[in-house]
């Protein structure tokens, strides 16, 4: 008999659309920062100044919305917690981690079983995260120039010093396309397992709900 269990705590849940958002608008606006793709008939309309505005603004939003995930990671759920992300410090996490590859690479008919993420997830999102933090530190860092003596410079101006005005536009920009690369394969693992495991994958980002076999456990 399936039960209904809660697996996404709502700090979860809204920390993941926040980053979803503001990954789409980051991307927009700061490829027009880099390269406008937008023409104007005149300066008044200020198009790259809105642009820096919004890019900003959303800059703020998501590194508020990683720190308050990295935060919960340590006061929520199971499913929640920062533990989940290294799988491979534990002999039960590499069988969950080879199971999950030979199941991708069909070697196997079916992937282990998770009521969260599953191992390889698990570790691409830490890869993840880290991706995020070299968005934040190389962003801010290059936000900082603009405004010698201000919080950012007076924190992040060594990094700008050691990498670098390009250099650090070059990671910002990989890095962009990265987690474009990222958020596609995202979405489509998301519905491959849902429709493979049948319980509720993709609805349960918005209501946090699983439907679990017992036995599959």
């Amino acid at each position: 008999m399936l039960q209904i269990r809660y697996v996404w705590e709502w700090p979860v849940r809204i920390t993941h659309w926040v980053n979803a958002v503001s990954i789409v608008v980051l991307s927009v606006t700061g490829f027009y920062i880099g390269n406008p793709f937008v023409t104007v008939s005149s300066p008044s309309q200020f198009v790259m100044g809105v642009m820096r505005v919004v890019h900003y603004g959303f800059a703020y939003a998501f590194v508020l919305s990683v720190l308050s995930r990295l935060i919960w990671s340590f006061f929520g759920n199971h499913h929640a917690s920062w533990k989940e992300f290294f799988p491979w410090v534990t002999a039960s996490g590499w069988r969950r981690i080879i199971g999950t590859l030979k199941y991708y690479t069909f070697l196997a008919k079916k992937p282990p079983y998770e009521v969260g993420h599953n191992a390889l997830a698990a570790m691409a999102y830490s890869v993840v995260f880290l991706l995020y933090l070299v968005q934040i530190v190389s962003g801010f860092a290059l936000y900082g120039q603009y405004a010698p003596g201000s919080g950012w410079d007076s924190i992040l101006g060594p990094v700008l010093v050691v990498f670098g005005n390009q250099g650090l536009r070059l990671a910002h920009h990989i890095v962009m396309w990265l987690l474009i690369g990222f958020a596609i394969h995202h979405v489509y693992s998301a519905w491959l397992m849902d429709v493979k495991e049948k319980n509720g994958t993709l609805s349960s980002i918005f209501g946090g709900y699983k439907f679990i076999e017992p036995e599959d456990l």
